[in-house]
C-alpha cells in the first residue's frame, strides 16, 4: 500500500523558515515526478512546486518563486519543501503528491499525480 507521509508543519510568524518532508512508504520516489500542493478550507487546491523524475527540472507557483525550494533525496525516499520568508497567505494544509508513471516532468497539474498524502498544516501569523 502506498503512503505519502508529510511532516514538519507548524505555527510560525511572518518571515520565518520551515522545511516540510514527504516520506514515501510502499513507493519508490526515484524516477518519479513529485509535487507539493496546498489547500485552504473553501478554496481550490493550489499548486506550489514540483520536481521532475531526474531532479533536474523544477516548477514553482509564481506566489512562491524565490522563497520555496523543492528537493528530493532518493536514498531516503523523501521529498522536501524548504520554505522561507513565509507570509500569512502561505497558511494552508500542504500535501505532497507522486506520479506513479516514471520519467515525468515537473508537472503543475494535479491530475498528473496518482498518490497523495494527508497533508501537514502550516500556519503563519503576521
Amino acid at each position: 500500500q502506498v503512503q505519502l507521509v508529510e511532516s514538519g508543519g507548524g505555527l510560525l510568524q511572518a518571515g520565518d523558515s520551515l522545511r516540510l518532508s514527504c516520506a514515501a512508504v510502499g513507493f519508490t520516489v526515484s524516477g518519479r515526478s513529485m509535487g507539493w500542493f496546498r489547500q485552504v478550507p473553501g478554496k481550490e487546491r493550489e499548486f506550489v512546486a514540483a520536481i521532475s523524475w531526474s531532479g533536474n527540472a523544477f516548477n514553482y507557483a509564481d506566489s512562491v518563486k524565490g522563497r520555496f525550494t523543492i528537493s528530493r533525496d532518493n536514498s531516503k525516499n523523501t521529498v522536501y519543501l524548504q520554505m522561507s520568508s513565509l507570509r500569512p497567505q502561505d497558511t494552508a494544509v500542504y500535501c505532497c503528491a507522486a506520479d506513479a508513471s516514471p520519467y515525468g516532468g515537473a508537472a503543475a497539474l494535479s491530475q498528473v499525480y496518482d498518490y497523495w498524502g494527508q497533508g501537514t498544516q502550516v500556519t503563519v501569523s503576521s
